[in-house]
């Protein structure tokens, strides 16, 4: 899936929250509903079933309820996407991600294959099982991550077993903690603990540039990774860091992708990003002496400390980035025609879902997780919290079917996006006062049920029933500016 990630940590977070959150976007030409369940635990010994891979996998003991953002349609699985589970750990996965013909011929991705010919006669070759993949992995992972570290070592274990079919990052957290993993071809993977007092930016490319193979290999205080990473890598000679000090390498040089695709795919996203959150560690718009911070630049870090204190608005934003104040931007004046398409936007119309996982540190364990939740385009929706720690979500979120309908939060947004696109200019104060009133009186209900130690699930309807009589004031709203827009509208009345 083409996603955005960003993660923040627990010092970097205006309030001492750690926060994982991430766009989950459809491929092209493909929009794929999401609902916003609660799962119960799943039963020991029960067996998973991949869609994509016809793995078979029996569940082990251990495993708790979580939260998650699955599809609404099933030909292709779960693809639960992010959640909690009942221990306050959270888990988004994933960020598809980029890699190198000398990795993957080192390791190859195990893709599913079908059995070719008829059995028994010459030529046969027998069905291949391929790999985990974003279908599965918060379904066989999330529910049993008894921390954030455990998390990525328990999927790291999968990796080794199973293998996977495609390049992927993971995000894990808890209240003290995020770790990042990355796969490396089909069974190697690393994992990197977000520095505190950092933030990362993630847009489908293997990202982590730093690594400390010696800690990976002793203490594993902020580095993990596949047991024989260094005798693969030296195997395959993939190491291309120069006077290699302290067991450090590049992992994004090793294990990356360097192509001209990137630039306008990829790297522009971070680009954005960064120049928003660090507006002063350019210059963004030109090449500084001894370094190239444009939105094409091979050089924008992995992780960076921020100028301020970081929010949940903060996080909403960049995720809903499309070049505003550039060139870029496919809804602004500035440029032309050819630089309003040239980079691929955050905030784009296959945004599925948004996933924001704050755990905070100052409210008790069965108020600490919030899950907040956006859906459609970011560009004209909110960004609203629910409780994670519940049994079931409301029906306006966990109820989404495959058949476009007002009901649902998804299709409402969904259809406010299209009118809003259609009718920008007269649309957009219209979508920002709904983005301001939304989020901040959902934020104040939760405050309320903090303060109150009121009971999660029934404030989560709360939020719910506001949702649903904002939305459709808006829709109201984006309705009537797109219908005055209709090329076949006349001024001349005839009542």
């Amino acid at each position: 899936m083409p996603c955005t990630t960003i993660l923040i940590g627990k010092k970097a977070s205006y309030d001492g929250s750690t926060i994982i959150a991430r766009n989950e976007d459809a491929p092209g030409g493909k929009f794929e509903p999401k609902r916003f369940v609660a799962r119960e635990a799943p039963a020991a010994g029960s067996v998973y079933r991949s869609v994509i891979s016809h793995l078979q996998i029996e569940l082990p003991e251990g495993g708790t309820r979580y939260t998650a953002m699955p599809n609404a349609d099933l030909r292709e699985g779960l693809w639960e996407a992010a959640g909690f589970n009942e221990r306050n750990v959270g888990m988004t996965a994933t960020e598809t991600i980029t890699s190198n013909e000398r990795v993957l011929a080192a390791d190859p991705l195990l893709e599913y294959r079908a059995a070719r010919g008829t059995e028994g006669e010459d030529g046969y070759e027998p069905e291949r099982l391929g790999g985990i993949g974003e279908e599965d992995m918060v379904t066989l992972v999330l529910p049993y991550a008894t921390s954030a570290r455990d998390g990525a070592l328990r999927l790291g274990a999968l990796l080794e077993r199973y293998g996977t079919y495609e390049m992927n990052g993971i995000a894990f957290s808890d209240a003290d903690e995020i770790w990042w993993l990355e796969t490396v071809g089909g069974h190697h993977w690393i994992a990197r603990r977000v520095p505190d007092d950092c933030y990362v930016t993630m847009p489908n490319q293997l990202g982590i540039d730093d690594f400390d193979l010696n800690d990976a290999f002793g203490e594993q205080q902020e580095h993990l990774c596949s047991p024989d990473l260094r005798e693969w890598m030296e195997a395959n000679h993939l190491d291309l860091t120069v006077g290699v000090k302290g067991g450090h390498f590049n992992p994004r040089d090793a294990f990356g992708s360097h192509s001209d695709a990137d630039h306008v795919y990829n790297t522009p996203r971070a680009w954005d990003m960064q120049r928003f959150l660090s507006p002063h560690a350019g210059p963004w718009e030109t090449a500084a002496p001894g370094a190239d911070f444009g939105p094409e630049s091979n050089c924008i870090p992995w992780c960076r400390e921020p100028e301020r204190k970081l929010t949940v608005e903060d996080v909403k934003y960049v995720l809903s980035l499309h070049y505003q104040g550039t060139p870029y931007d496919p809804y602004g004046t500035a440029g032309d025609a050819a630089s309003r398409g040239r980079y691929r936007p955050i905030g784009i119309n296959r945004n599925c879902q948004l996933a924001v996982l704050q755990l905070r540190p100052y409210v008790d364990d069965a108020h600490a997780a919030l899950q907040w939740v956006s859906l459609g385009s970011n560009a004209f929706n909110a960004l609203v919290p629910f409780y994670a720690r519940v049994t079931e979500t409301p029906a306006y979120l966990a109820d989404t079917t495959t058949h476009v309908t007002t009901d649902s939060f998804y299709w409402a947004n969904r259809l406010v996006g299209a009118l809003a696109d259609a009718a920008y200019g007269a649309s957009l104060p219209h979508v920002e006062r709904y983005q301001e009133k939304l989020t901040s009186r959902s934020m104040s209900l939760v405050l309320a049920c903090d303060a109150e130690g009121g009971d999660p699930a029934t404030c989560n309807q709360a939020i719910a029933d506001e949702c649903r009589a904002q939305t459709d004031d808006l829709l109201d709203k984006v309705l009537y500016e797109a219908s005055m827009h209709m090329r076949n509208g006349f001024a001349r009345s005839d009542n």
